[in-house]
């Protein structure tokens, strides 16, 4: 797992990286779909113990937020080869299971992840209506086998603060989960992290 604290590679206020990829009904999703709006990227995946362990928060989040006029989409860059339980197949069964109610695409180059300096599952970057990151990091504090409650509080309350046109708060704690599963030969020059305050194993 990557503990992505200094994983800071999107600078706040950096244009949201464009995308084209399929969602879970085989439809292309564009960045360009939400031009004018606040788009929250978060990268997932089906198997891993931190998103399973947040998931029904985030499809709550998810319901909460896109009446609020926020859009989502979550975007799976795991290597499907060594993981074929993050497959494209598989993602239609987590959109059903999860009751997510925004796009779920897979990102099979792994371009856009390493565009967006994704570093682990889960991984959020919140843009405002100009699509100007405001915000990158955790959920929550919770962590699985730990008894702090899944909220979501870090992302509603920065979500709060910009669809209010408010500062987001400054302190944004990076988001703790299983790293994403780089195809051989395709891992980012900045892969493995090294920071004293990251760490990185296989799950």
């Amino acid at each position: 797992m990557v503990l992505s604290t200094s994983t800071q590679r999107l600078a706040l206020g950096t244009s949201a990286p464009d995308f084209a990829l399929l969602d879970t009904n085989g439809k292309t999703v564009k960045r360009a779909d939400f031009a004018g709006k606040p788009l929250l990227v978060a990268f997932i995946c089906n198997h891993c113990p931190f998103v399973k362990h947040i998931r029904a928060g985030l499809a709550q989040f998810g319901q909460d937020y896109s009446s609020k006029g926020l859009a989502i989409v979550a975007i799976n860059s795991n290597d499907v080869v060594t993981h074929p339980a993050d497959g494209p197949d598989k993602m239609r069964d987590e959109v059903r299971d999860a009751g997510y109610a925004f796009p779920y695409v897979f990102d099979a180059t792994q371009e856009v992840a390493k565009a967006y300096g994704a570093a682990c599952t889960p991984d959020f970057f919140l843009f405002d209506a100009e699509h100007k990151l405001v915000y990158r990091g955790r959920f929550d504090a919770a962590r699985p086998e730990q008894p702090t409650p899944v909220t979501g509080s870090d992302l509603r309350e920065a979500a709060d603060a910009m669809l209010a046109k408010k500062p987001v708060a400054g302190v944004q704690h990076g988001s703790l989960g299983c790293n994403i599963k780089w195809k051989p030969g395709n891992e980012p020059a900045w892969f493995p992290l090294t920071s004293a305050r990251e760490i990185s194993r296989k799950a």
